[in-house]
């Protein structure tokens, strides 16, 4: 998907709304908001769509302003305010619609204003409440979830919960250490999510994704990828023997 064509359907359901009676702007978030030098072909559609108050169920409940622009092909009510769809042509939007005092209470990023009404305040496009970016933990408390993540999952995989093994070693585990690579590596230019830190992990933290395959070799593997996780941490931090000793009695002989 071109990034002319995401920026012309959202331009045209700027223009869809404005058509109507009550709607007062449309909001681009992410990508196609005020991040634009991120976006590429595999860029979807985020907005708002911000109405008088106490109209909002109406423009949920008729979409007509959204099918105006091209025909959807899939659509599902993903929240109370909004849905994630497929245009036919391929776009993927996900947007949500608030009346002006409900979008006062949310928490987003700024946007960028597609379309808004002559009388809105261009202020409308940031938020009242903004978000931030969760506070690093102690490097202690992250280690200790860590460990005992793989420390646990060893012990379901063993009892044949390989789903749950999966979760905490390659799932739970991993995001630990997600939380612990600003200790391992100066972060990139890339900027964060403040809702999803693994979003552009790769580019903020090359090194340390670089070894993350090891950590998650699959729902067959997780006893390999609980070893390699152990060696890692083992290998930048120490590690209280009692912990690690645990882990690996539970290990096969092999990965010792």
């Amino acid at each position: 998907m071109t990034k002319a064509a995401l920026l012309e359907r959202l331009d045209a359901l700027g223009q869809s709304i404005a058509g109507t009676d009550h709607a007062l702007a449309l909001l681009a978030l992410g990508s196609v908001g005020t991040e634009q030098d991120r976006m590429d072909a595999y860029s979807d559609l985020d907005f708002f769509v911000v109405v008088q108050d106490g109209y909002g169920p109406a423009y949920l409940t008729d979409l007509a302003w959204l099918r105006a622009v091209c025909p959807v092909v899939y659509l599902f009510q993903n929240s109370p305010h909004g849905y994630k769809l497929l245009f036919a042509d391929g776009i993927y939007a996900e947007f949500a619609v608030f009346g002006e005092t409900e979008l006062a209470q949310m928490t987003f990023p700024a946007a960028r204003i597609v379309w808004k009404a002559a009388a809105v305040d261009a202020r409308i496009r940031l938020p009242q409440r903004v978000p931030v970016v969760n506070p690093s933990r102690p490097v202690e408390e992250l280690l200790g979830e860590l460990l005992t993540n793989l420390y646990v999952g060893v012990g379901r995989y063993l009892r044949g919960e390989r789903l749950s093994a999966a979760r905490f070693i390659q799932g739970y585990a991993v995001d630990r250490l997600v939380e612990l690579a600003p200790h391992l590596e100066v972060a990139g230019a890339a900027p964060p999510d403040a809702f999803g830190p693994e979003r552009r992990f790769e580019q903020r933290f090359p090194t340390v994704a670089q070894a993350l395959p090891h950590f998650m070799q699959g729902y067959d593997r997780s006893p390999e990828s609980a070893a390699a996780l152990l060696t890692f941490v083992e290998q930048h931090w120490a590690v209280a023997p009692a912990i690690g000793q645990a882990i690996r009695a539970l290990l096969p002989a092999h990965l010792h």
